[in-house]
């Protein structure tokens, strides 16, 4: 296609003008010579193709987007229905501070959240400094010296491992409190429950107390995000097989992006960040979990300390924007989502392996391009970098970040740091050399970034498209 060969001006030209020669360049660029240079008509040729390309990937996911509409609509019904039940009223946005004892605001919000998602009970709390805080505050609150861990879903999240005890030797991890670990991975077994109950069978007797399942698809190309569809089938045999194990999901970057939530198929205690999607980019920090009182009540008493839980925590005058943020939420999501489909289908067009596929349904807001090359992934996401609202002009770099065994490099320019609701990408410097773009608060944004992304890339100036 035209636009694979923009990355040569020269065969860019003949492409465009279908001629052998430049004998219709010439005749061009005499017609534009008092205005623009070869370089300009060859820039307008890059801008037209890129234009043509995403608007043929719109006409063909137009019944996806109206399907993203729909659960979008679904959702923003769940969450006014919750904001009208709990009577919201402006006193909630009112400052408390110290202890934040008796903060009305707060308990709305668990309120709201527990309702949305159809949970017994919700924690909302600024005090968690990021997903994987809750789901470490959420697995040392349930677990015991003694117990087993057992991951139904692959290897965990790079920042779980070191929670784990998996990578490195980090002091007060569950593995140096004595917690068993045991992992195995039935995703490639869904379509057989035999195959999948067998699996299940081996890794939830004896010690197991949580049952863990992990939605998104992580750092991971080959690894599918769950459907909750799925997650019902998983946590139906484990029902079977131990009805008395803690079911629990790590459900980041999937809140809102389907019409259910994981606890409606079954799941004991899920948890996640406010700076992904229910968030909806006003919440500057913070985390939840939902579920199951006894379950919440075992993390908070970790997040605080026994005796204090969720009874106290000030919200440091975030309370407005929590709410506000999960109003919008089912809004970003739905644009977050528009445009994950969106790079999938231009990124596969020009050649690139990705995953999920374009159209394919979706249970988070992640998409996955590989680039095969350290060269090309950095380049890509300094490309990104350059459509961002916030440090537009800084050149995201490799580097250590807390948490993470391989250097990590993001394209991140948000309006809350590390925000991934927000159009942000990431990928670890390690093969297959892989790009994870997700976030948009609007549609719109996206769209602009992919055009402008692949006019950089064409130019030569962040090399990374093929050829």
């Amino acid at each position: 296609m035209c636009l694979r060969l923009l990355v040569r001006p020269d065969e860019t030209v003949k492409t465009y003008f279908n001629t052998p020669n430049d004998q219709a360049f010439s005749k061009m660029e005499t017609k534009f010579s008092h205005a623009l240079c070869r370089s300009h008509i060859i820039c307008r040729m890059i801008q037209t193709d890129t234009h043509k390309l995403v608007a043929a990937a719109e006409k063909d996911l137009a019944h996806c987007f109206a399907e993203i509409d729909e659960i979008a609509l679904q959702n923003q019904q769940k969450v006014l229905t919750a904001f009208r039940n709990h009577r919201v009223t402006s006193e909630y946005f009112a400052e408390k501070t110290g202890y934040g004892m008796d903060d009305s605001g707060r308990d709305a919000i668990d309120e709201i959240f527990a309702e949305v998602y159809g949970a017994e009970s919700a924690a909302v709390r600024v005090q968690m400094v990021s997903g994987t805080h809750a789901l470490a505050s959420a697995l040392f609150g349930n677990l015991r010296h003694g117990d087993r861990l057992a991951i139904l879903t692959g290897k965990p999240y790079d920042t779980m491992e070191k929670v784990i005890g998996l990578a490195g030797n980090e002091p007060g991890s569950l593995k140096d409190l004595g917690v068993d670990y045991i992992q195995t991975d039935i995703i490639p077994l869904l379509a057989d429950d035999r195959a999948c109950w067998k699996a299940l069978e081996e890794v939830l007797s004896g010690s197991t107390r949580i049952a863990y399942i992990q939605k998104s698809c992580g750092y991971s190309i080959e690894r599918p995000t769950l459907l909750n569809s799925e997650i019902a089938q998983i946590i139906k045999l484990i029902r079977q097989i131990n009805p008395s194990l803690l079911v629990m999901v790590d459900n980041c970057y999937g809140e809102l992006v389907e019409d259910t939530e994981p606890l409606a198929m079954g799941a004991d205690i899920i948890a996640g960040s406010l700076i992904k999607n229910p968030g909806g980019g006003l919440a500057i920090a913070g985390g939840y979990f939902a579920g199951k009182k006894s379950a919440l009540d075992a993390a908070l008493n970790r997040l605080t300390a026994p005796g204090i839980g969720g009874h106290l925590g000030c919200s440091f005058n975030q309370n407005r924007l929590l709410l506000q943020g999960m109003f919008l939420a089912p809004s970003s999501v739905a644009s977050a989502v528009k445009g994950a489909h969106l790079f999938a289908y231009v990124f596969k067009e020009l050649g690139f392996e990705v995953n999920p596929q374009p159209g394919q349904k979706r249970g988070d807001i992640i998409q996955a391009i590989k680039f095969g090359n350290r060269e090309k992934l950095v380049n890509f996401l300094n490309a990104l970098q350059q459509f961002s609202p916030v440090d537009a002009h800084v050149k995201p770099e490799p580097a250590d970040m807390p948490g993470y065994t391989d250097k990590v490099v993001m394209a991140g320019g948000t309006f809350v740091e590390g925000s991934t609701i927000e159009l942000s990408g990431d990928g670890p410097l390690r093969p297959p050399f892989v790009a994870f773009v997700q976030g948009g608060l609007t549609y719109s944004h996206v769209k602009l970034a992919i055009q402008g992304v692949l006019e950089i890339g064409s130019r030569g100036d962040c090399k990374f498209l093929p050829g």
